[in-house]
């Protein structure tokens, strides 16, 4: 296996990571509207619209922010600083940048109630998808592990043995999406709950995984996707501390 991974079309060569990133947002997207026409949706469709609108910018924003704090030397240094952050995108950081915006977006519309629930397996089949699109591309983009003597050590284009980290993602995501529908199908949950378990358990895993892989180190010790990670928990913490508060108040109290 040579990487990049690339698709020939036309005497050209088409990189696998572009054309899977297009399909994790138009697959996950279609995924949405799947659920949202099934389950229903208590958001009118006006309101629905707003809050996906906050939850792209913020994601972008964020996603570029906390890709370009991973390695802030480089940021620091590169001629056209805005070029710099533009380019560099994670998907932690796109994740709380959304959080973040669709709660601006539902102050704005005074809204009150949590509307990620029906993000969550939209989201997990989307970023599957990615991270084949960043496997692919091997050591050609940041999303490679440290060398390791392990069974699971792959090439991945340089020579050495890596932690193949795109897939082990992918693995966990996978079982992750089990584990929410058996809860969900199992236990009743608040409005919200499902979402919230989403991101404790991708916290928890990105904030592991950035071990095994390369990064820049703040003065702390810790790369930026992992202060993130922990700022995030410490968002989450009445629900980490007191998990009743993800029970729906009848179930709560019994």
């Amino acid at each position: 296996m040579e990487f990049p991974l690339t698709i020939p079309i036309g005497g050209m060569q088409l990189p696998l990571h572009a054309v899977l990133e297009a399909a994790a947002f138009f697959t996950g997207f279609r995924y949405y509207l799947h659920l949202r026409r099934k389950q229903g949706d208590a958001f009118s469709s006006e309101s629905r619209m707003f809050i996906i609108i906050g939850a792209i910018f913020g994601a972008l924003l964020g996603s570029r922010i906390v890709g370009a704090l991973e390695q802030p030397v480089l940021w620091w240094q590169s001629a056209n600083p805005l070029l710099y952050l533009y380019a560099n995108k994670t998907v932690l950081g796109g994740f709380l940048g959304g959080i973040a915006g669709v709660e601006l977006a539902k102050k704005r519309m005074g809204e009150r109630r949590a509307s990620g629930d029906l993000f969550v397996f939209p989201m997990i089949l989307a970023l599957c998808i990615g991270r084949l699109g960043c496997f692919s591309m091997g050591v050609y983009e940041e999303t490679y592990g440290l060398p390791t003597q392990l069974p699971t050590g792959m090439n991945l284009g340089d020579g050495q043995l890596r932690h193949p980290v795109a897939l082990y993602e992918i693995l966990f995501l996978l079982l992750l999406w089990v584990l929410l529908r058996n809860v969900q199908q199992t236990v009743l949950l608040a409005n919200g709950a499902l979402f919230k378990l989403f991101m404790i358990a991708y916290l928890v895993f990105r904030f592991q995984l950035d071990f095994i892989k390369p990064h820049y180190n703040y003065p702390i010790g810790l790369s930026a996707i992992q202060i993130c990670s922990l700022l995030g928990l410490l968002y989450y913490t009445p629900f980490i501390v007191q998990p009743k508060k993800l029970l729906q108040p009848r179930y709560a109290r019994t």
